[in-house]
């Protein structure tokens, strides 16, 4: 009898093949971008940024200034009490009744009537101001506020000229009732009379000193109506130019500086009442100080009872796109004929046709940071020096090698530093005034590297 052999059966365990799984992966990669994102966000250095706006920069200096006219004291020629035909401040003609002497006080507040009627503003007179408030009233801008001041002055010269006929009518009225002997007196040439005198009527531009500016010791004297006077006294002052000029101390070193840049005009903000006017300017040295004298030949009217002004020179004053000077970097670039830059390749973009070792031509795209004068500049990283370029359509060749430094800065709108030149207009201690609008330069808006040097060309930027 055969003996049965078991027969063992050997079960191996195999492990189960695992599936690739994309989701899994795809979380992977992403969550080791955001940690590499975080490790340099915290490792590198912080990267501010500026958006450039449009802005202006205005560099003034202000001065107490000493006003220069043509003018004279006119004296009485009898002692007596004044009586006065003409306002402070009134053009007149030669041949114009001017003032009156008399030996007692002419009484010029009792009127009739009549008179008093006589001097209310004529219907002409009052249709010219309502069309100039009008006119001001329509063409009003709020930026230019100095145009109120310039209304307020046109009015009051309309009013002053028609109540100086109605002075003149009532002061005459005036003598013709009186019983007393009076003497008329006119002027003996044309001016703007003022009833203010202060012994600086005969100064000139050469014959001024440095005590004229010491305005604490300064003295006027007004000269009022019915006022007794002697023979020889100041009965007023005819300025007889519309010539005029401020003298201003200056900084020995503000004066150099003026004269270095050759400033032969300039633009002045008065502040009496904010007018901005354009004068010629000078510098006169006298005694070892500087002074710098504007002139003017128009509006001395409305400063004509003053003998010191503050003014403000405007040395500068531009506007364009307002950047921080931290921005402002300068790079080299090659500079190259604009005549060799074509388009080529597989896109639209720009280059240029460079010559190979084996003579074959190739084309190598480049870009471009500013054009003038018939040439470009490049960046270097695009193209080594002593490159040998092709023009386009023609056998000449231009050897690489020439250099420009630009002055710019690192636009990073698209995420990464793009430099863009800048065109300086003016600056102060903290900011640049730089040209808007131009090819390869900045717009509003813009954002920029706040300190230029903290980024090289074409790196990501974390905003």
């Amino acid at each position: 009898m055969v003996s049965r052999e078991k027969k063992s059966i050997s079960i191996k365990k195999f492990k189960k093949k695992r599936e690739l799984n994309l989701g899994i992966f795809l979380f992977a990669i992403v969550f080791i971008y955001l940690v590499v994102t975080v490790i340099l966000y915290f490792t590198r250095g912080s990267i501010s940024v500026y958006e450039v706006r449009e802005g202006s920069i205005v560099r003034d200096n202000s001065y107490t200034g000493l006003i220069i006219r043509q003018e004279t004291t006119v004296n009485a020629e009898e002692s007596g009490y004044v009586s006065y035909f003409q306002n402070g401040n009134s053009k007149i003609k030669a041949g114009t009744n001017i003032y009156a002497i008399s030996q007692e006080p002419l009484d010029t507040e009792s009127v009739s009537d009549e008179e008093e009627n006589s001097g209310r503003i004529s219907e002409e007179v009052q249709s010219a101001i309502a069309l100039q408030l009008q006119n001001f009233n329509e063409n009003y801008d709020s930026n230019d506020f100095t145009s109120v001041y310039s209304l307020k002055n046109e009015i009051s010269s309309a009013l002053q000229n028609a109540y100086s006929e109605t002075r003149m009518e009532h002061l005459g009225a005036v003598i013709a009732a009186s019983s007393l002997d009076v003497n008329t007196y006119r002027s003996t040439q044309d001016g703007i009379i003022a009833f203010t005198v202060d012994g600086y009527e005969s100064l000139t531009k050469d014959t001024f000193l440095a005590e004229n500016f010491d305005n604490t010791a300064y003295e006027s004297t007004t000269l009022a109506d019915q006022m007794k006077i002697s023979k020889g006294d100041p009965v007023y002052r005819l300025i007889t130019s519309e010539d005029w000029s401020v003298i201003l101390p200056l900084e020995k070193e503000t004066a150099e500086q003026l004269i270095a840049d050759e400033v032969s005009s300039v633009r002045v903000r008065i502040d009496k009442d904010s007018e901005t006017m354009q004068a010629d300017f000078s510098v006169i040295e006298r005694d070892g100080q500087y002074y710098g004298c504007l002139d003017f030949d128009n509006s001395m009217i409305r400063y004509a009872e003053d003998r010191f002004l503050n003014v403000e020179l405007i040395l500068e004053d531009e506007s364009g796109l307002k950047i921080p000077r931290s921005s402002v970097v300068e790079e080299k670039f090659y500079v190259i004929p604009e005549d060799y830059i074509t388009t080529g390749g597989n896109s639209s973009s720009e280059g240029v046709m460079v010559r190979q070792d084996n003579d074959s031509v190739e084309f190598t795209s480049v870009d471009i940071y500013d054009s003038s004068d018939g040439e470009v500049c490049i960046s270097r990283d695009n193209i080594s020096e002593g490159a040998l370029l092709v023009k386009p359509e023609s056998n000449e060749t231009y050897t690489v090698g020439k250099t420009k430094s630009l002055k710019g800065v690192y636009n990073i709108n698209r995420g990464y530093a793009v430099f863009k030149k800048v065109s300086i207009l003016c600056e102060n201690d903290e900011y640049y005034i730089v040209q808007e609008g131009e090819a390869y330069g900045l717009s509003n808006y813009d954002h920029i590297v706040q300190n230029g040097s903290s980024v090289d060309p074409e790196e990501v930027v974390f905003q």
